[in-house]
């Protein structure tokens, strides 16, 4: 009986796939969509959904945003309340 070598992967099916583009979802992109719905988001809004502190939320919106170029409203609801929308 001979033995026959079979080659690495033969029999094994190769397609040839288009490699999916996926959009990186960042937490700043999160950040943004937020405050671009229209009734805005507030502070504790943002901090659960990105899992940010205050300090950190603040900081991304005067910093990363700015350097976007992306304006940031800040106003004063009823029961003290500040929302913030991008404008």
């Amino acid at each position: 009986m001979s033995k026959k070598k079979v080659a690495a992967g033969a029999g094994t099916k190769t397609t040839s796939r288009k490699r999916e583009s996926k959009t990186k979802v960042t937490k700043i992109g999160q950040l943004e969509a937020m405050l671009r719905k229209p009734e805005g988001a507030t502070i504790e809004q943002l901090g659960k959904a990105l899992e940010w502190q205050t300090h950190s939320i603040r900081g991304a919106i005067a910093g990363s945003l700015k350097r976007k170029g992306i304006s940031v409203a800040g106003e004063q609801r009823e029961g003290g309340l500040r929302v913030y929308r991008i404008i």
